[in-house]
């Protein structure tokens, strides 16, 4: 073997043990590929079975559940049948002010116009206060529950009279001597202070320019002055007379004077006369002092006079017109609406305001109006202050209200309006429903006035504690008996007759026809509910 072919044959056995190796290593990769395929067709096999289900199997897992009981325990408690609803809180006395017929100072006629508007809405209101100008004259507010219906004048009587009266004391203007429901001097003054104290004049009752009074005046001074001529000194009268008669014959004769008769006779008759009598006829002028016709028909007319003077003098002085003025019940008031502004004319109302008590004012339909009365405890929650507060039942209508404006209609003729409890009006508007008032046992935070608020009415409860149950617990057999269906410890159940009470917020009061069958603590059946099945809850 040549040199060369030896130098081939070594290199050839040195490369031989390198070739061996690397196909070694890419048979172990091969085999890893073909093991980590298989792993991952393994995995993919067992989602597929999870995801695929066959139609049998889709039919067994949708099928109906084996179903098991529902059960509530029993309680003992005071059962309450609740009613909720929402209601508004609003004042229990409201004046709409609309002056009508208004008059200026100077006694013209014309269309009333504001003509000063100091208040606004939510401003509080007192006593005597100016609410309003209108054609130049005032508005002011006095205490006192009756609605005027007349203006008041002097000499006129009765309860509005002393109505006024206390109200004008209240500010601090005494009525003098003035009985009680009699406008006289006193009321006269009183009414007078109270009309400079808001800056105005009162308005005459007599709207004469005092014409009437300066007469009456005149007369008694005239009447005075005959009286005292007719009480002067007499006159010389003289007359002249003619009769007949002599010593021993009777005469007769006539005469006429001014001031008296004048004698027959001049001379009397002499010794052994006869009677005689006559008349005499004169002229004469003058009269006897104090005495007479004339003195006592001028003090006559002086006494008519005296009398229509003080006629004149009780007629005359201020007055109170029905729309310068609005009797509250309450204050202090607040201004609730304001429907005009300086310079309108008065066409409606001006002012709504609103005083006494805050209550809660709500309207019923006739399912709620069958469970409410008066007298039941009312809960009452404002959501806007977060707080409740408890009061009850006042008023429940007896008959439907009609639908009213924000306030109570304006009279025609009278320059207010009252609103206050009863069922409201029925004329016009949609119909409402019937009007409840709740009163709060506590006065309301001012805060309150016009809020939306709920009540939670207790309309029903049971005498102290009875044993409740879910009303769904309760049902009727075949027979007629009400029972409901106890559960034991270890699942038996068994029925027991109840006979059931008050109802409500979905629970009613039952009492078990055998004592003690029933007690606080035991399961009773309420309806039925999917139980564990095949290790599922279905």
């Amino acid at each position: 073997m040549s040199e060369a072919e030896q130098v081939v044959e070594r290199t050839e056995a040195l490369a031989a043990p390198q070739d061996d190796r690397g196909g070694l290593a890419r048979g172990r990769r091969v085999v890893l590929a073909v093991v980590g395929g298989a792993a991952l067709m393994a995995v993919g096999g067992l989602l597929a079975t999870t995801l695929v289900k066959s139609p049998a199997q889709v039919a067994a897992e949708t099928g109906p559940p084996v179903q098991g009981a529902l059960t509530a325990e029993v309680e003992r408690r005071v059962l309450a049948q609740t009613v909720v609803m929402r209601g508004t809180v609003v004042a229990d006395h409201s004046v709409v002010v609309s002056p009508q017929g208004m008059r200026s100072g100077d006694g013209t006629g014309g269309a009333a116009l504001v003509t000063k508007l100091p208040l606004k809405a939510g401003d509080p209101v007192t006593a005597g206060q100016l609410i309003a100008e209108v054609s130049g004259r005032p508005v002011f507010t006095l205490h006192g529950a009756q609605p005027m219906y007349r203006d008041l004048k002097p000499g006129a009587t009765g309860d509005d009279v002393a109505q006024l009266q206390q109200a004008l004391r209240e500010l601090g203007h005494g009525t003098g001597g003035d009985a009680r429901g009699v406008f006289g001097a006193g009321t006269k003054a009183a009414l007078t202070a109270r009309y400079r104290a808001v800056g105005y004049e009162p308005l005459p009752a007599v709207a004469d320019g005092g014409a009437a009074l300066r007469s009456a005046r005149e007369a008694v001074r005239s009447a005075t002055w005959a009286v005292e001529d007719a009480s002067g000194p007499a006159s010389t009268g003289t007359g002249v007379g003619t009769g007949k008669g002599g010593a021993t014959e009777t005469g007769s004769g006539t005469g006429k004077g001014g001031g008296g008769a004048t004698p027959s006779a001049a001379t009397p008759p002499g010794p052994g006369a006869g009677p005689s009598s006559g008349t005499g006829s004169g002229v004469g002028a003058g009269s006897a002092p104090g005495s007479g016709r004339e003195l006592a028909r001028a003090r006559q007319a002086l006494g008519e006079a005296r009398s229509a003077l003080a006629a004149a003098e009780a007629a005359d002085g201020p007055m109170l017109p029905t729309a310068e003025n609005v009797f509250l019940g309450s204050f202090p008031a607040r201004v609730s609406s304001v429907g005009a502004r300086a310079g309108s004319p008065v066409s409606g109302p001006v002012l709504t305001l609103s005083g006494g008590e805050l209550v809660v004012e709500a309207y019923l339909k006739d399912d709620k109006r069958q469970l409410l009365r008066a007298g039941m405890a009312v809960v009452i929650s404002s959501e806007v202050a977060g707080t409740d507060v408890r009061g009850k039942v006042a008023v429940v209508a007896t008959e439907r209200s009609a639908a009213q404006p924000a306030g109570p209609l304006p009279q025609q003729d009278a320059g207010q309006n009252p609103k206050g409890g009863g069922s409201g009006g029925t004329g016009g508007g949609a119909d409402s429903g019937y009007r409840m008032v709740v009163r709060a046992d506590q006065p309301l935070p001012a805060g309150f006035a016009g809020q939306d608020v709920r009540l939670t009415i207790e309309s029903a409860a049971t005498d102290g504690e009875a044993l409740v149950v879910p009303v769904t617990a309760v049902s009727a057999g075949a027979d007629g008996r009400t029972v409901v269906t106890a559960v034991s410890a270890e699942g038996t159940q068994r029925r027991i007759e109840v006979r059931a009470g008050t109802s409500g917020d979905g629970f009613v009061a039952v009492t078990p026809a055998q004592a003690g069958a029933l007690a606080a603590g035991t399961k009773v059946v309420i309806g039925v509910a999917p139980r564990e099945t095949r290790g599922k809850t279905r």
